[in-house]
């Protein structure tokens, strides 16, 4: 079953072809950061206009990428939602088009569905069930996974999820953006020792995250400073370390309340160094293990909708014919793919 790709929720434009047999054929990424430097974050409307001009291009290119024809294709899976409602319906209308146009069924995909599930693209995927923290823009998310589509929410964030907290403590540190990769470069040169800010509701049981108090944390140890280089790093790397900890105590909890061993982290947060470090060393007490995507599956992709799409479409599920999208989607609302 060769399924179509196509992610557009955001600022990237991210197509792929995945095969139930072969595994991943073929993807491609456009990434709007140039377009939205000068504004310091993403303007709706202009990302939605990118995507309208890259995503038929991309299209053509992965075809050719994977020496295939459009009527080879059996299915379209396209980002529903949670996301920006103009860029939503870039990819929704497209995706519906085309499945219509071919006559093969459609389905609109959950945009943290697609994080789950995509350390199943790799080598050595995790077997259900296992606890998965989800660390992607707006969303930061432990959940128990027993299947696809059979989702616990074990804790989320209340205000600033993980990746916000990032973008907007480095904008107020004055670092470029995209903010999360830049603040974290930047923590490499701090002294962890200088500076300790708080671990947000770690004082309190349950395993939801608040961010918001941190990022103030920072912004007021900031501004009693001098703006040199040597500065800038040293908050960075408190920041960094705080959520970091923060992190890392939250999984521990959402390990023990389970009794699993597994645990999947996904979403751009995912790729920090740091975090990884410490998820290891957490996974390796308990005897248990940590998978993650490919670091360039991390951020948003194409591979992980048409992954996800699969699973949906192999088990029976498709959409009506109508372009429907939804901004915001609760996970655990999602019913469950059997088959």
């Amino acid at each position: 079953m060769l399924i179509l790709g196509i992610e557009t929720s955001c600022d990237e434009t991210g197509l792929a072809l995945y095969d139930s047999e072969r595994g991943l054929l073929a993807h491609a990424l456009h990434s709007q950061v140039a377009l939205h430097a000068e504004y310091g974050g993403v303007v709706p409307e202009l990302a939605s206009r990118d995507h309208i001009r890259k995503t038929l291009p991309l299209l053509r290119g992965i075809f050719r990428q994977a020496n295939l024809k459009p009527a080879t294709v059996d299915g379209v899976a396209y980002t529903r939602g949670p996301g920006l409602i103009g860029a939503l319906l870039v990819g929704a209308a497209i995706g519906r088009s085309l499945a219509w146009t071919w006559n093969i069924p459609a389905i609109g995909v959950h945009h943290m569905e697609g994080h789950l599930l995509a350390p199943m693209l790799e080598a050595e995927p995790p077997e259900f069930p296992f606890v998965a923290l989800l660390v992607s823009g707006g969303h930061s998310l432990l959940v128990r996974v027993a299947g696809v589509g059979r989702y616990q929410i074990l804790g989320e964030s209340v205000d600033d999820a993980a990746g916000e907290a990032f973008d907007k403590t480095a904008k107020l540190l004055g670092l470029p953006y995209p903010g999360g990769p830049a603040l974290a470069k930047r923590a490499e040169q701090g002294d962890p020792r200088r500076f300790t800010f708080p671990r947000p509701m770690t004082d309190r049981p349950g395993c939801d995250f608040s961010f918001s108090g941190l990022k103030t944390a920072a912004l007021t140890a900031w501004r009693a400073l001098e703006p040199t280089p040597e500065n800038q790093a040293d908050v960075a790397r408190a920041f960094e370390e705080a959520v970091v900890d923060t992190l890392a105590i939250k999984c521990q909890r959402a390990l023990q309340a389970t009794g699993l061993a597994r645990l999947v982290v996904a979403g751009g947060v995912g790729a920090n160094r740091r975090l990884r470090e410490r998820l290891r060393e957490l996974a390796a007490e308990r005897g248990g293990r940590v998978y993650y995507p490919r670091l360039e599956f991390c951020t948003d992709n194409g591979a992980m909708i048409a992954y996800a799409g699969w699973r949906r479409l192999a088990a029976g599920q498709c959409e009506t014919a109508a372009v429907e999208v939804l901004p915001r989607w609760p996970l655990d609302s999602l019913s469950p793919a059997c088959g």
